[in-house]
């Protein structure tokens, strides 16, 4: 088997051109350090099995480098330890000299490369045309342009990177077999002296940044010698709309109503239709059988809670609000509108301790906050990776969305559900100041690369989504499922009302909820999702499938402090088990441990105070 990296700057199209080479779906984003981890998938390419690993994003590889940079670290040992056959430098069209720059180091430290000359389309629409043939010979190794979204030049790229590994690892069993023979004559008594192989070592400073300079100078020769014909240099229009500080932060908050908006309107209307198309064929037959097999006690009762309620449950939150809220920011991602975010922020999130790249995995957060917590390593300090894991925490995720549009939206009104996120962001912005004060250092500079905002790609927006969504339903369905049968077990056999005592000083007292909403709480610590799927289920089999009325056992004030509390809280097991991974247990702890308490202070101040309204 051959192994074959695909390395370049961020925001190439590498991530893109892996999902084309092998079929596999690693999360590709226009904005720097989306990938912190290298991606690795076995591909069929013809006749041949190979393996190909997904290297982070980066700018350069030498040890000096990557002060702070996790990615450009991640990129470099992932390089050494993949020991691969072939190198496919993956370089942006548009920008030749700046990415050229990579591409002359991996050449320098030896590895056997292939230059994929990706986003030719958009260098073509620039009037950007780069001479493959004439860069070729320059940099002597194969030169083929190719259009990731599209395929365009993956066969030729499969064939020159198999012709390279092949040579190379041809080149690799002769000097082995030469160095096998020079053992064997070094030996004791050849006559010939024992030798080792030579290590030239140099210091880092002003050596590196001479030979940085001088490859730099290398790279704008050779792009510009390759180049045909160059456009004039045009300011980006929607860049600087997006990035100034007058037009861009109303196009911001714009961006995010617009987004929220699209994922009420839509998701409601998806969530009506597919619960009553359940309730009107599937759901009584699917009553009836159970029924029919199991009789009418409590044990088709509690497999209905399950089979029944978690199935409605699934389509009335999951499906419509979790699904339209990943096409939506599949969509921004791919128009490398979050780098843009990220720049403009800058100086706000300096108020927290961090800088402007913090944005994006507080954004990212927003799906799925264990992806977000990996993506803090983008950070250059323990201190700012701190802040902004605790901050993801805070950040509701596509979940707890869910609940919110889901329970608050569609039962107590939008505005309530405006109100639930002003009250979210004044508690994420109290935590980002505080721990600012708190945490002992200073905040590193905003060093990143503007790109061009672009036409998001249809296919790759949906081919993103799918993957996401899907992965969602097979690992969250299974445990839907199981919930909503071990919480119907609970109500059915009574025990459930056992529990009720022990919990009413918090949940019936202080938070002002039914006794089964602190079950569900803590049920939903396994997925935040299951908070309202398991409550719809109770709905459902307290007052029958056409019953998913929310407000027949919870008022509107009930249903804010539940949404408050579900999305403060301990966040999902899985990203526990993340924040634990990164900065270990005891932090780990501290941070649950804050939210549960701000969660618990929060809910029942906004318990007491909105029957005061």
């Amino acid at each position: 088997m051959r192994t074959v990296c695909l390395a370049g700057n961020p925001n190439v199209g590498k991530s893109c051109l892996f999902n084309a080479l092998t079929g596999s779906a690693v999360q590709t984003a226009n904005y720097a350090g989306v990938t912190v981890e290298a991606g690795r998938a076995s591909a069929q390419w013809g006749d041949r099995e190979v393996a190909v690993v997904d290297l982070p994003g980066a700018y350069a590889l030498t040890a000096g480098s990557d002060e702070g940079h996790a990615d450009q670290r991640a990129a470099r040992l992932m390089l050494l330890e993949s020991c691969p056959d072939v190198v496919v430098a993956v370089v942006d069209a548009t920008n030749l000299a700046r990415n050229l720059f990579l591409v002359l180091e991996l050449l320098d430290l030896g590895y056997p490369v292939v230059v994929a000359l990706n986003m030719v389309d958009v260098a073509r629409r620039r009037d950007i045309r780069i001479d493959a043939a004439a860069l070729a010979r320059v940099l002597r190794v194969p030169v083929v342009p190719t259009v990731g979204v599209t395929g365009k030049g993956l066969d030729e790229l499969r064939g020159a990177a198999l012709a390279v590994a092949d040579a190379e690892r041809r080149r690799r069993q002769d000097g082995h077999r030469r160095r096998r023979g020079q053992a064997h004559a070094d030996m004791p008594g050849s006559g010939r002296p024992t030798s080792a192989p030579g290590v030239v070592r140099s210091s880092a400073g002003e050596l590196d940044l001479r030979i940085a300079r001088e490859r730099h100078a290398a790279a704008r020769a050779i792009a510009r010698a390759c180049t045909e014909s160059r456009a004039p240099a045009r300011p980006d229009r929607w860049w600087r709309l997006t990035t100034s500080a007058v037009t861009g932060l109303p196009i911001l908050v714009g961006v995010t109503a617009a987004m929220f908006a699209t994922l009420f309107v839509v998701g409601d209307l998806l969530s009506r239709g597919l619960t009553s198309v359940w309730s009107a064929t599937a759901g009584p037959a699917l009553t009836a059988g159970v029924q029919a097999g199991l009789g009418h006690g409590w044990l088709a009762a509690t497999v209905l809670w399950g089979v029944n309620g978690g199935v409605l449950a699934t389509l009335a939150v999951g499906i419509p609000y979790i699904l339209v809220f990943y096409l939506i920011m599949a969509a921004f991602e791919d128009t490398g509108y979050l780098n843009a975010a990220a720049f403009l922020t800058d100086r706000i999130m300096h108020r927290f301790g961090l800088h402007g790249r913090a944005v994006i995995p507080l954004i990212a957060a927003g799906g799925c906050n264990v992806p977000a917590i990996m993506g803090t390593r983008v950070l250059s300090t323990m201190r700012e990776r701190l802040i902004a894991g605790t901050l993801v925490t805070l950040v509701p995720c596509s979940a707890r969305t869910a609940v919110i549009m889901g329970a608050v939206a569609m039962y107590a009104g939008w505005q309530w559900a405006l109100f639930v996120y002003a009250v979210l962001f004044v508690i994420g912005s109290t935590a980002g100041i505080v721990l600012n004060k708190m945490l002992p250092g200073e905040t590193d500079g905003l060093v990143m690369e503007m790109f061009p905002l672009r036409r998001p790609s249809p296919g790759l927006v949906v081919r993103k989504t799918w993957f996401r969504f899907r992965e969602f339903v097979w690992v969250a369905a299974p445990i839907i499922l199981v919930g909503s049968m071990a919480l119907g077990a609970l109500y059915e056999s009574g025990a459930i009302w056992y529990l009720e005592r022990p919990m009413e000083p918090v949940v019936g007292w202080w938070l002002g909820l039914p006794a089964v909403a602190g079950l569900v709480l803590i049920f939903a610590f396994l997925r935040k999702e299951l908070a309202l799927q398991l409550l719809v289920a109770f709905s459902v089999a307290r007052y029958g499938g056409a019953a998913h009325d929310l407000t027949l056992f919870m008022s509107r004030n009930q249903l804010v402090v539940f949404a408050l509390v579900n999305a403060i809280y301990v966040p999902c097991l899985a990203t526990v088990v993340m924040l634990a991974h990164e900065f270990g247990w005891r932090r780990a702890g501290y941070i649950s441990a804050g939210t549960i308490a701000t969660a618990l202070a929060v809910g029942g101040a906004v318990a007491h105070v909105l029957p005061l309204l």
